[in-house]
């Protein structure tokens, strides 16, 4: 529709709207010159690189790259369309917006369908707190709901009757029930759609009803049921919860994407205010683009049974095509026969909190998926896994993201160096012909920390971990590698199989080195590991002289005469 604003009134209502005061009025601004900073409401940052130029009309952040006039501010802050975008700073500017007559009519259409559907959200809150809606109420506070959250999400009550909405309409407002499928015609008279149901209504960004969803509180065969599709309901394009969301935080950063309508309050009652819904399936682009036009981080939880696992392959391979650099995607799978409504209500807020944050990255959940089931010690399997891996990264934009995980897969299905080594006459005999492998990329070299480095190297040896102990003690760093080690130690695990299957099974040690590597998306391969480690533990004459002139510089002020002449020698007589 905005097609339908003619450019020149767009083009006046910029110049009319002061771009600070219309920012300022959402987040605080700091004067800085003629323009105005502040802390990026489109991201997360501490130190601000967010930049506003009312001379010129725009804002631009230098750390996420958002960029726009006010038209796109208000569209971003607010969640609105261009058309609500603009008639939102007319209004602001004391403007009417000179649609066209067809624009008009439309417009006036879906206001009528909102106002019928509003009055029916305000008819089934009146029911529920009837008399005939006592079991609908106790219903809700059975599943542990206050009055509070029952009122923030305005849950309501259908009447069992056939006709209890309609008969309470007035007659204005029939016609446009019947039109959003919420009464029925189908059988030449009027029948309401929801019966006997805790009845809970889907908002717009605008906290204008446009749907409910209904969940029964009798024996129907369909335990929910939603409004079907209408001029303002399109159930790929919305999400539950989103406007109640933006109402709790003004500035959201992420979304928690859950199943369903209760999971969804009930997190909410734990103070767990970002959690929403899509409606229908969380798998399907639309949904995924709606998402992802609110926030730039999307945490998907699903129940951690096979459906739930199969749901959550949809959605990562339909969010392939969507991904760009900047974008976050994670994946929550819950213990199996639990949901986010039973888990909170078990472990508490604090705890489900601690599940989000350590969410699954969608590049490790992509490559922990497909490698099910192999064993990549096999070359045979290697080829397995490349084979499933690759044509979904070639679904990804080019982005730095798609380029590591290119890389990864290339680590993983590694140790192709003796097959490419081999003599060309050999290799055509087994191929048939020339090579003709399509990626040349070489594996890029990932830093870790030291003490990264050395954690990984005692996976794969952990006959090592004497010497890091030893290497530890000596050079008072590396506390995650020492823990490590002194527990190896501690628990008598000589080789990888041994540590491998200890970790996994033991509780204790489960818990305590659980998150230990969650900071490490690439991981170097097993020959680079242990050199670096090696040269950690027994370093070249060089580098344990600069090692040693380091400790000695650190502790400078606290020299003996010995360790003074010890530094003076290191250092080549440069210190005095």
């Amino acid at each position: 529709m905005s097609g339908l604003i003619p450019q020149r009134f767009v083009e006046d209502l910029l110049d009319r709207i002061d771009l600070a005061e219309l920012i300022g009025s959402r987040i605080t601004l700091k004067k800085a010159g003629a323009n105005y900073k502040a802390c990026c409401p489109f991201h997360d940052e501490k130190t601000p690189s967010f930049n506003v130029r009312p001379d010129k009309g725009f804002y631009h952040c230098f750390g996420c790259g958002a960029h726009g006039d006010a038209i796109s501010f208000v569209r971003e802050f607010d969640g609105l369309g261009f058309t609500d975008a603009v008639e939102e700073l007319a209004k602001r500017a004391g403007l009417e917006v000179p649609h066209d007559r067809a624009a008009k009519q439309e417009m006036q259409q879906a206001r009528t369908l909102t106002d019928a559907l509003d009055f029916a959200s305000r008819f089934y809150r009146t029911s529920l707190l009837s008399q005939g809606g006592n079991y609908a109420l106790d219903y809700l506070r059975q599943r542990g709901l206050n009055d509070e959250i029952i009122e923030r999400y305005q849950l309501g009550y259908a009447p069992g009757t056939g006709t209890a909405l309609f008969d309470a309409a007035a007659a204005d407002l029939r016609t446009p029930l019947i039109e959003t499928g919420t009464v029925s015609d189908r059988y030449g008279r009027p029948r309401d759609l929801f019966r006997n149901r805790v009845m809970f209504p889907i908002r717009n960004t605008r906290g204008r009803t446009v749907a409910f969803g209904g969940r029964t509180l009798g024996d129907d065969k369909a335990k929910y049921i939603n409004s079907p599709e209408s001029d303002v309901f399109h159930k790929s394009r919305e999400i539950y919860g989103l406007f109640e969301a933006r109402q709790a935080i003004r500035q959201l950063d992420r979304l928690l994407v859950v199943e369903g309508y209760m999971d969804v309050i009930a997190l909410a009652q734990h103070g767990i205010d970002y959690a929403v819904a899509t409606l229908g399936t969380a798998t399907n682009q639309d949904s995924l683009q709606a998402l992802l036009r609110q926030v730039r981080h999307v945490v998907f939880c699903f129940d951690g049974d096979t459906a739930g696992f199969r749901a959550a392959d949809r959605a990562m391979e339909n969010a392939l095509e969507l991904m760009a650099d900047g974008l976050h995607l994670q994946f929550l799978m819950l213990p199996e026969g639990e949901d986010p409504d039973t888990l909170v209500r078990k472990e508490g807020a604090e705890a489900f909190r601690k599940r989000i944050e350590s969410a699954t990255p969608l590049s490790r959940f992509l490559f922990d998926r497909q490698s099910e089931g192999l064993d990549l010690q096999l070359p045979e399997h290697r080829g397995e896994l490349r084979s499933r891996v690759e044509p979904l990264l070639n679904r990804m934009p080019r982005s730095t993201l798609r380029d590591a995980m290119w890389h990864e897969m290339l680590r993983l299905c590694g140790n192709r160096n003796q097959w490419q080594n081999r003599d060309s006459g050999q290799r055509s005999q087994w191929r048939g012909g020339e090579r003709r492998d399509r990626v040349t990329e070489e594996r890029v070299d990932v830093r870790l920390s030291k003490d990264s480095t050395l954690c990984l190297a005692l996976v794969e040896a952990p006959e090592l971990a004497t010497e890091v102990v030893e290497l530890a003690r000596q050079s008072r760093q590396f506390p995650q590698a020492r823990d490590l080690a002194q527990w190896i130690l501690a628990s008598n695990v000589g080789d990888r199989r041994k540590l491998i299957s200890a970790l996994a099974l033991d509780q204790q040690a489960r818990n305590r080195f659980y998150h230990l590597f969650d900071g490490i998306e690439h991981i170097p391969s097993r020959e680079s590991t242990l050199a670096l480690a090696r040269e950690l533990i027994s370093p070249s004459e060089e580098a344990s002289r600069q090692q040693r002139l380091a400790a000695l510089l650190r502790n400078f002020a606290n020299l003996s005469p010995e360790e003074r002449n010890e530094l003076r020698e290191l250092s080549g007589g440069a210190q005095g």
